[in-house]
């Protein structure tokens, strides 16, 4: 999930800013790149594994105290995904079909169609994949707080040292 979360806050923070100051020509060939580019395994093992993940993660700990954490976890990825391939994923598709920036009668037309939409649903994505990856960490810690059972766990380390002269 942190994976993923990174590359959609990258893309938010750095990567789209650094485009828009560039001409349309150059913008739809970079963008056209990266799309292609990023179609490979490692991205599909985070992207896909971030959702497969978390919902085995959900599905154990069903019974858990903290199992809501998961859940809302699964819930905000879910959406991100859903955000990908409802908008993002067809809005690179047609910025593809655009075909050769160098041929695109009028490439500003098919910056325009694009870029915002993009940059705004992409800005959302890494907002709940990163609200997912908080929810993750919270779950992580009240797991190591309380384990399974949902009772407070002492520390091993505190616990050997409680009857200690040393340690008092």
């Amino acid at each position: 999930m942190g994976l993923i979360a990174g590359v959609f806050y990258i893309f938010a923070c750095d990567i789209m800013p650094s485009l828009a100051r560039s001409d349309d020509r150059v913008y739809i060939e970079v963008m056209q790149n990266i799309n292609d580019v990023i179609q490979n395994p490692v991205f599909f093992l985070s992207f896909m594994g971030a959702l497969l993940l978390t919902a085995v993660s959900a599905w154990q700990l069903r019974g858990s105290p903290y199992r809501r954490w998961v859940w809302a976890a699964l819930a905000a990825y879910t959406l991100a995904f859903l955000f990908t391939v409802v908008v993002n994923i067809p809005l690179n598709n047609d910025l593809a079909n655009a075909g050769d920036p160098a041929k695109i009668a009028d490439p500003a037309a098919v910056r325009e169609r694009f870029e915002d939409p993009w940059v705004a649903w992409n800005v959302v994505r890494a907002l709940l994949s990163t609200l997912a990856l908080a929810c993750l960490a919270r779950a992580l810690v009240l797991h190591g707080r309380y384990g399974r059972s949902g009772r407070r766990q002492a520390s091993e380390y505190l616990e050997s040292a409680a009857g200690s002269s040393a340690s008092r």
